[in-house]
């Protein structure tokens, strides 16, 4: 039997999505022939080449031979007067991003190498402001990555020309997003479905027919980690059971144990077999276990399948069997990157700040030193489902083991951690068994901002390779930290922060607005407390995310805790995962949303510390209100006591 682990488009570019990774680990280990592919940069490496330029300029001229010159969206305008130089240089700059040509970051610095369409506007933007923004971030040495901002520039253009002028499903890191996130009905996906394939989908389907002439699976595993896999995800089902009508088809992933909880509609079993929810590895073994005739359908796990009910109606029937316990983190064994065209992934620059181009720059081995999360308190968070709730360890020397492996395998030294919390007591006792057994790597991951994190304990995290953390300040609110349980002060946070930064650590803060009880005046503090965080040297790098309530967290089951109303949901028969609520307060949170987002892209740039408040919000009266000097000042006191 084998088994055909698939990830679907999109994901990141500068390295594979870790799923399939590790169910193709996991299943070696159990004696089944597993195999693995990622068409999601197969496509668009697919969709990036000079003859599929030439067939997307056409589709374009079909779509917009009505539009006169200055009713075409910018970058069609732009794509289709500098056709011949774009073709010229996709391919090339393909190759320079995979690091298979490193001379062309030379041209590509000329600037007169690309064409740059509205993408380039930002350098314009940034300049007008501070200057040579290109030559502050990247000197007269740093070609290579001065190259690499300009050519991830130049494929955001192209990849906007094929979501304005070919398919408006197409995006470089989603695809089809907005048809299954939170979306209660299957109607939008099954219309897309039953229509007319779009240009990315063709393309799609017949790499989906390679990989099984290739494979000749048994059986085909899906992961769906975002809603934007989706799509991606029915599409190669569909173009499977086209091929093979009787080949069982499993999906699971993220969106799946998040989302499609409350599934009813009978018309996703129109392209898949079973839907496995939570931890992967025990669902898989179970259905591979029934396929051989080993186990009945109600032995199956945690798993979605088509029934009847006793009148004959066909309805979707979840199999919980909870005797059949999940793989515990020492037996799961390590991923493996075998089948995944490692040589092509592209390292892109998407922003001149070192820490926040860490996401989508360089090829990183991930790797899960626990399953859950040790503290699973955080009112916002989805703590009641399996992947925060249920906390399980490996020991420091198995992990070691693991990364030794993944180094010899796939010749790469750099880790991204992808715990939801990294748990501190494991990562010590990791960082000095990587240091005593002489293992190099570099590595970073997620922690939450709490007092373990000494001066001393980030040196020893640095020393063993700790380049960067990401953790959640999110509302920089005292009175907020504590209603969410985040369980740290934001002074502890400037302190621990900065402990990070001491050591040479880049650090990442989590924020978001909008919060239950939230008011605007909270909002303009939560900024100021971040800009003076920034700018005392805390942390480089920050995103705003407007918060959104979720059925799995404390506040979606608990709402009259938060001080807040759902809005009641009304047949769900697809994904349910984001709640409307009504605020007390009152507070319009989206109109501050913009200033915020301008506010921390400017300091992420090293620009804007010193403008007011009533900048970034054009309102005279938003002005901030605690006081200027207090993370200075916390910072101070972690100085003179370390």
């Amino acid at each position: 039997m084998t088994v055909l682990s698939m990830t679907p488009p999109m994901t990141q570019l500068n390295t594979p999505y870790p799923a399939t990774a590790y169910l193709t680990g996991f299943l070696r280990s159990q004696g089944y022939e597993a195999v693995q592919r990622d068409p999601a940069i197969e496509l668009f490496l697919e969709m990036m080449t000079a003859p599929a330029l030439e067939i997307i300029r056409q589709h374009i001229e079909v779509n917009f031979e009505h539009h006169q010159d200055d009713e075409l969206p910018p970058v069609i305008h732009h794509f289709l007067a500098e056709f011949d130089r774009y073709q010229l240089t996709v391919e090339k700059v393909i190759r320079f991003l995979q690091g298979k040509d490193p001379s062309l970051a030379l041209r590509i610095n000329s600037r007169r190498f690309l064409p740059e369409g509205p993408a380039f506007d930002a350098i314009a933007q940034m300049e007008a402001v501070s200057g040579d923004v290109l030559q502050a971030a990247f000197g007269n040495l740093g070609a290579q990555d001065k190259a690499k901002y300009l050519a991830t520039l130049y494929i955001n253009d192209l990849s906007s020309v094929i979501t304005q002028g070919v398919d408006p499903y197409f995006e470089v890191s989603r695809y089809g997003e907005q048809l299954a996130a939170a979306n209660p009905s299957f109607d939008d996906l099954y219309q897309t479905l039953m229509a007319e394939p779009s240009f990315s989908s063709e393309i799609l389907e017949q790499l989906v027919e390679h990989y099984l002439e290739d494979t000749q699976p048994s059986v085909i595993a899906l992961t769906v980690p975002f809603p934007g896999n989706m799509l991606g995800a029915l599409r190669i089902a569909q173009t499977c059971k086209a091929i093979n009508p009787h080949i069982p088809i499993i999906m699971g992933g993220g969106f799946i144990n998040t989302e499609l909880r409350a599934l009813k509609d009978v018309r996703v079993f129109e392209f898949i077999d079973f839907i496995c929810l939570d931890d992967g590895e025990r669902p898989l073994l179970t259905l591979l276990e029934y396929f051989e005739g080993k186990r009945s359908p109600d032995e199956l796990v945690r798993t979605y399948f088509l029934a009847e009910d006793e009148n004959g109606q066909t309805y979707v029937h979840l199999n919980q069997n909870p005797e059949l316990t999940d793989i515990p983190q020492t037996d799961v064994g390590a991923p493996v990157y075998d089948g995944l065209p490692l040589d092509e992934y592209l390292s892109l620059c998407e922003m001149l700040n070192p820490m926040h181009r860490i996401w989508s720059d360089g090829r990183w081995n991930k790797l899960t030193i626990a399953h859950g999360c040790y503290w699973r308190k955080c009112s916002f968070c989805d703590v009641s489902l399996d992947y925060i709730d249920r906390f399980d360890s490996a020991s420091a020397d198995t992990l070691v083991d693991r990364i030794e492996q993944l180094i010899e395998e796939t010749g790469q030294t750099g880790f991204h951690f992808v715990d939801e919390a990294l748990p501190p007591k494991l990562l010590f006792a990791l960082a000095k068994r990587l240091i005593e057994r002489n293992v190099v790597i570099s590595w970073w991951g997620n922690i939450r901002f709490e007092r373990t994190f000494s001066q001393a304990r980030c040196q020893l995290l640095a020393d063993s390779g700790c380049i960067a953390v990401s953790g959640g300040l999110e509302v920089a609110s005292d009175r907020l930290l504590k209603l969410m349980k985040k369980g740290v002060s934001v002074e502890r946070v400037a302190q621990v922060t900065k402990a990070f930064s001491n050591a040479g650590i880049l650090v990442h803060a989590y924020l978001m607005y909008g919060f239950p009880t939230q008011t605007e005046q909270e909002t303009i503090d939560s900024l100021e407390m971040v800009r003076q965080l920034m700018q005392q040297g805390c942390f480089q790098s920050a995103y705003w995310h407007r918060f959104v309530a979720t059925v799995h967290s404390p506040i979606g089951m608990n709402p009259e805790n938060f001080g807040i109303t759902l809005v009641e949901q009304n047949n769900i028969e697809f994904a349910q995962n984001d709640v409307d609520f009504i605020d007390p307060t009152g507070v319009d949170h989206d109109s501050l949303g913009e200033g915020l987002r301008k506010a921390i892209y400017n300091y992420m740039h090293g620009i804007g510390f010193d403008q007011p408040m009533s900048f970034w919000f054009n309102k005279a009266d938003a002005k901030a209100s605690v006081k200027k000097d207090l993370v200075s000042k916390a910072v101070n006191d972690l100085i003179t006591s370390n």
